[in-house]
C-alpha cells in the first residue's frame, strides 16, 4: 500500500471516530429530588416520618403559615393540615434567648404535650395541668426550661421567673413542647417555648394556632413517627 494510501485510510478512521465521538448522546442531568416540602425547609432524617412547619415573610414577622407533611412509603412528602395562619412572637423569629420575645428558628423536636383541658386524644405523653404545674425560666436554677411541679410559695427556682402552667389562661388549654435548648440546656439560651391556643396577638415566643387546629394537631402527631417542627422564612 502506498503512502498516499495509508494516509487517507487513517484520516477516514479519524474523522469516522471523531463524528462518532461528537453525535454520542450526553447522558441526562439527574433531576432534581421532589419531596413535596417547601422550598427552603430540609428533609428530615430518616425516622422522622411527620413534619410541621411554621413559615413567616420576614423574621420581623409576627404572623405566618403552618401545615403538617407526612413522608410516604417512597419517601415523598404529602400535606395533610393547613395552611392555617398563626402567630409568632411579637419579635419574630430568630436566635432566641431570655428576655426577648422571638421565637426561635430552626428544627425542633415534638416529644410530649399537655394542657389545663383533659387529653384531647393524642398519642404524645400528655400532662394535664394546674397551678402546682411550672415551666422553669430561672437561668440560674438547675431545672431551667424544664418541667417541675411544686405547690407556689415552696418552688426551688424563682417562681418568678417561672411560668405557672395552670394560671396561663386558655392558651394553655392544649400544647405541644418545642424541643429548643433541651440537650444540653443553655442557661439564659430561652425556654418555655410551645405550640398552643392563639388567644389573639403575637406571643412570647411561642407559636399560636387557633384552637380547633391544635387539637386536631395533637391528635395527628404520634411519637413513633418521631414528628419535628421546623420554623423558619417561606
Amino acid at each position: 500500500m502506498s503512502l498516499r494510501a495509508l494516509f487517507g485510510v487513517v484520516l477516514a478512521l479519524f474523522v469516522a471516530g471523531f463524528t462518532a465521538a461528537v453525535t454520542m448522546p450526553v447522558a441526562a442531568a439527574a433531576a432534581p429530588v421532589r419531596t413535596g416540602l417547601p422550598g427552603g425547609v430540609p428533609v428530615p432524617p430518616a425516622g422522622t416520618d411527620q413534619l410541621v412547619t411554621v413559615l413567616v415573610p420576614t423574621e420581623a414577622s409576627t404572623s405566618g403559615e403552618l401545615r403538617t407533611w407526612q413522608r410516604g412509603a417512597g419517601g415523598d412528602w404529602t400535606p395533610v393540615l393547613g395552611p392555617v395562619r398563626i402567630k409568632v412572637g411579637s419579635q419574630g423569629i430568630g436566635e432566641a434567648r431570655e428576655g426577648l420575645n422571638r421565637t426561635p428558628r430552626g428544627t425542633f423536636s415534638l416529644a410530649q404535650a399537655f394542657g389545663r383541658q383533659a387529653n384531647p386524644g393524642t398519642k404524645l405523653p400528655y400532662r394535664t395541668v394546674g397551678t402546682n404545674d411550672w415551666w422553669v425560666s430561672d437561668a440560674r436554677s438547675a431545672a431551667y426550661n424544664t418541667y417541675r411541679a411544686c405547690a407556689p410559695g415552696s418552688c426551688p427556682f424563682d417562681e418568678a421567673a417561672g411560668e405557672n402552667l395552670g394560671r396561663a389562661g386558655t392558651a394553655y388549654d392544649y400544647a405541644a413542647v418545642i424541643g429548643y435548648n433541651t440537650a444540653p440546656v443553655r442557661p439564659g439560651a430561652g425556654s418555655a417555648f410551645f405550640v398552643h391556643v392563639d388567644v389573639g396577638s403575637p406571643t412570647a415566643g411561642c407559636v399560636a394556632v387557633p384552637r380547633a387546629q391544635v387539637v386536631e394537631l395533637l391528635r395527628w402527631l404520634d411519637p413513633n413517627r418521631h414528628p419535628q417542627i421546623t420554623i423558619g422564612l417561606g
